[in-house]
């Protein structure tokens, strides 16, 4: 690897270029902390063109590549550990052309979500891809990691939200993916490979955005539960007589460590195993009718132990922050995640089978539940107890690992639902994929990246 002399020949301002140690820290990382950064440079184009520029400079000069959006990421996939050059997309996050009739919005990558989210309302529209991190992640990585959060259950993950995608790939090449067309019968949609690559593949610079019509009167219930198996039996109740725009479920462990920190108020006066978030639109008295008679039956059922729904937007709002505040309330216990997917079918006896493997090999542990239950998305969360050293338990929780995929993997589901493979999730790829499976997505990324400088290291590691 050359790095000083690809420096030099990068056709960029010297303000598109640090090499200081505090930017190489901050942009050389996501939100893990099983890595340690360790890029050599961080450069930030403005431009496709440039991002093309880059990519055929850093073949050359034998240099590695890492992409960097709004590092919100929770598997290691924008980490720069080996003296990888950083390529941040914060210069390139302009909102671009609105076309009114198609109801669509081309991006460019460093667009932060909630800057679309507000975007389309301004428009009297709705983007609908949501989550915790909307105030920092970026489209890029959305679209990279084919993001989902927590109204999938209606509208589906970033792939079902994307219309066409102006790519850069590891050869350099540029290539205008789809053009934002609904139907294009012409062979292969290369666009879907790019969808949940991770960046391996290589750069996403533009992308053209479907908008929905917005959700009306939303109302949101909370709901406490006296078991899981209740939680799936409410989720087929009311998807059955409303439409669901989310339904979310936590455990009391997350509500406890939401309450004690002061993030939000209980919803009601008892406490309960498990929760409930639903969120609905109620357009007329009608459909808040129907929602209390399914609450009222579910009460009898014995399904539900007590429940409250929001009168208000602020209401709304306040029941929303059970939910949303668990991340960043957790976050400080140092938790170990795993993002997992099962059929909606299987996830009470999956759940089961989890909380006995933890209590049998780690029962100082403390689990904390939570997650998207109307896509089957599970994330366990494993806290570090205090005083044990932070790689000593993430020590103890790779072990733990080992029985938690051999359980996804006994159920069929995925190893990750959401936050991608990245470093973190590569070991346990085969859990989910089969070997044919990986030798094919391997083949692949040569095509495209037949150097292999783009995001080595992430999802897969290949012999170069």
């Amino acid at each position: 690897m050359n790095l000083s002399q690809f420096l030099t020949e990068l056709p960029l301002d010297p303000s598109q270029i640090k090499t200081d140690q505090d930017s190489l820290d901050n942009w050389g990382k996501d939100w893990t902390k099983h890595f340690a950064p360790a890029p050599s440079a961080i450069v930030f184009p403005k431009t496709t063109e440039q991002v093309a520029d880059i990519v055929r400079l850093a073949n050359i000069h034998k240099v590695c590549l890492v992409p960097s959006g709004g590092r919100t990421g929770l598997s290691a996939g924008a980490v720069a550990s080996c003296g990888e050059v950083v390529i941040s997309f914060d210069k390139m996050n302009a909102i671009g052309k609105f076309y009114e009739a198609d109801r669509m919005v081309e991006v460019e990558a460093g667009v932060v979500t909630k800057a679309l989210q507000e975007f389309a309302d301004n428009q009297g529209l709705y983007y609908a891809v949501d989550f915790a991190s909307s105030g920092s992640s970026q489209i890029g990585g959305n679209i990279a990691t084919n993001a989902g959060g927590i109204k999938v259950i209606r509208y589906g993950m970033t792939r079902n939200q994307i219309l066409g995608l102006t790519v850069v790939t590891g050869k350099g090449d540029i290539l205008q993916l789809n053009g934002g067309m609904l139907k294009n019968a012409t062979g292969y949609d290369f666009r879907h490979l790019f969808i949940g690559s991770e960046g391996t593949l290589g750069f996403i610079t533009r992308a053209l955005i479907k908008l929905e019509k917005p959700p009306v009167n939303l109302t949101a219930m909370v709901l406490g539960v006296p078991d899981f198996g209740s939680v799936v039996k409410l989720l087929d109740r009311f998807g059955k007589s409303l439409t669901l725009t989310a339904f979310e479920f936590f455990d009391s462990v997350a509500i406890d460590k939401v309450l004690l920190a002061g993030h939000a108020k209980a919803p009601f006066d008892s406490r309960t195993p498990f929760y409930v978030l639903l969120e609905f639109e109620a357009p007329s008295d009608a459909v808040l009718d129907t929602a209390m008679n399914v609450f009222e039956e579910a009460l009898e059922d014995g399904f539900i132990i007590d429940g409250v729904m929001s009168q208000s937007v602020g209401q709304l709002t306040e029941l929303w922050k059970l939910r949303e505040s668990i991340s960043e309330t957790i976050s400080v216990f140092t938790p170990y995640k795993n993002d997992v997917s099962v059929l909606i079918t299987h996830l009470g006896d999956f759940i089961d089978d989890i909380e006995t493997i933890v209590k049998d090999n780690y029962p100082d542990f403390e689990i904390c539940w939570f997650g998207h239950i109307g896509d089957g998305n599970l994330h366990l969360n494993i806290l570090k107890p205090d005083g044990m050293d932070k790689d000593e338990f993430f020590g103890k929780c790779q072990t733990v690992n080992q029985y938690v995929f051999a359980t996804v993997q006994k159920y069929q589901g995925s190893i990750s639902a959401e936050h991608g493979v990245g470093m973190t999730k590569k070991p346990y790829l085969d859990y989910t994929r089969s070997q044919a499976e990986i030798d094919y997505m391997k083949a692949i990324k040569a095509v495209f990246d037949p150097n292999g400088i783009i995001n080595r290291g992430k999802i897969f590691d290949i012999n170069v």
